[in-house]
């Protein structure tokens, strides 16, 4: 979806007059988490996710096309963790995870003893 067409929809979900106004609320929305991120280093939206603000450190890393060994310097970097809802209500519920089966295969063997 483009900006356009999410405009669009924002203004007739809003019910806003003009595509201006719906662009310019989505404008002050997008600001204003870069300002909170930027400031606080974390900015958590209830039912969609968190914004965070990384320090990486400096690590060691290779030029691929030579082999040779380089630092990789440290830097900032927005990382986005999705919240539980909004991951659920795009990817069905979750499946069971590899340490629940394991769990589930030692009371299997227990029981069988």
């Amino acid at each position: 979806m483009t900006k356009t067409e999410m405009v669009k929809k924002l203004g007739e979900t809003w019910g806003e007059a003009s595509n201006r106004a719906a662009a310019d609320k989505l404008d002050s929305f997008v600001e204003f988490i870069t300002k909170t991120v930027k400031k606080d280093k974390e900015l958590k939206i209830p039912n969609l996710g968190t914004f965070r603000l990384r320090q990486l450190k400096r690590r060691k890393g290779r030029n691929p096309q030579t082999g040779e060994q380089i630092t990789i310097p440290a830097r900032k970097k927005v990382a986005f963790t999705p919240a539980k809802v909004f991951k659920e209500s795009i990817l069905g519920p979750a499946r069971k995870t590899a340490a629940k089966k394991t769990a589930a295969k030692k009371v299997a063997r227990k029981k069988r003893a």
